[in-house]
């Protein structure tokens, strides 16, 4: 019999976790994104170029608007994914200090609004781990215990370098089944859960080691800092920033010293850098910035600002430049064929707000696995009815 497995995704930016699913097997019935530029670049993908994607607010929709609009009937079994957009629930950002409660968890509770209008049989959610924190404890809680009501639920902060990500990024993954499906499964044996780990960083207990960062961009041309490479097609988006004369020596001397700012020949430290509180204490600030990643490690977390040198460790390993577009995809495993835009702060936001492809991958086939289970019971189920 053929199986089809189908997804609708919330929240959807350029299509992170739609591009994981797809590669997973999951046919992407409905995106809805409310950034323009970021459902451009995701119906640029081919595999997802005739997903209907409505460029909207997820607050304007409801459950039956998004079912209709994917073409889905109510009792078909699907998965629902969506990851809410995480700023609120990240102690960095200074701007939450003064947010209520309310204020922070608005668009997660919009998705659950979603999900229990609809009650799809199958989620997703992934979200930053800063969402687990005693800052964040009052709004999970109640999340998790109003979905709990009606859903089986599995969650964990997960490395997305344990799923074959050159990249050590931790991240919030839940993954739920509707009470009833749950207990067919139960009935079959099925075992529902968040994705095994395939790798881990000594390459141990039968799992493959931890991938890096010279694994998945070394085969690229080399360029200089401000410049794109061009060739017939086959490489996109080999593009990286600019650098001032200054940083350019920066960059130099932290290769030459170990690889973090710490290396810095005194001349050369910024000045706020060298700020000191009323003790005497030097502000340290962020100490990955201005560093260059180590080639034989996954790659630090990739942000919205992972091209730009001064906003984290993103300096090349062997180049005396940021890395491009195309490295930060790959670091984020997105497909070579997966084009952004030519707009450096456009793709930065756009990849470093993705879910690393691989581990949305790790999960679609977890659902897969349990969608086909639980087809190929009823299916059983069936022909034993005609039979009787």
């Amino acid at each position: 019999m053929k199986i089809k497995y189908e997804a609708i995704d919330i929240f959807s930016g350029c299509g992170g976790v739609s591009c994981g699913l797809s590669l997973a097997g999951f046919k992407v019935k409905l995106a809805v994104e409310i950034e323009k530029h970021a459902v451009d670049t995701y119906l640029s993908y081919g595999p997802l170029n005739k997903v209907n994607v409505l460029n909207d607010d997820v607050c304007n929709l409801s459950g039956e608007q998004i079912l209709k609009a994917a073409k889905i009937k109510k009792d078909d079994i699907y998965l629902f994914a969506g990851c809410p957009p995480c700023q609120n629930f990240s102690r960095q950002n200074p701007l939450n200090k003064n947010k209520s409660i309310d204020e922070r968890k608005k668009l997660l509770f919009e998705f659950l609004r979603l999900i229990e209008e609809i009650m799809p049989p199958f989620i997703l959610m992934e979200n930053v781990p800063g969402i687990k924190t005693n800052f964040n404890k009052e709004i999970l809680s109640e999340f998790l215990q109003r979905l709990k009501k009606h859903y089986y639920v599995r969650e964990d902060v997960l490395n997305a370098a344990n799923y074959g990500v050159p990249q050590a990024r931790k991240r919030f993954v839940l993954h739920a089944v509707r009470n009833d499906i749950s207990e067919e499964l139960k009935s079959i044996g099925f075992s529902f859960d968040l994705p095994k780990a395939t790798h881990n960083k000594t390459g141990s207990n039968g799992l493959q080691k931890w991938k890096t960062v010279r694994e998945a961009i070394d085969d690229l041309p080399a360029i200089k800092a401000g410049e794109e490479y061009v060739d017939d097609g086959k490489i996109h988006n080999h593009k990286c920033a600019g650098l001032t004369d200054k940083n350019l020596k920066r960059i130099k001397a932290i290769r030459k010293n170990g690889g973090s700012r710490n290396g810095l020949p005194k001349e050369l430290i910024l000045n706020c850098h060298k700020k000191k509180d009323e003790n005497g204490n030097v502000f340290s600030g962020h100490g990955d910035v201005y560093g260059i990643m180590d080639p034989d490690k996954p790659a630090p977390t990739i942000t919205g600002g992972c091209l730009c040198y001064s906003k984290g460790r993103y300096g090349h390993y062997s180049q005396d430049r940021a890395i491009s577009i195309r490295e930060a995809a790959r670091l984020q495993t997105f497909p070579d064929n997966f084009v952004f835009s030519n707009f450096l702060t456009d793709s930065a936001l756009q990849i470093g707000n993705a879910v690393p492809i691989d581990l949305v991958k790790a999960s679609g086939e977890v659902f897969k696995a349990a969608i086909r289970s639980i087809k190929i019971k009823r299916a059983k189920e069936k022909m034993n009815n005609i039979e009787l």
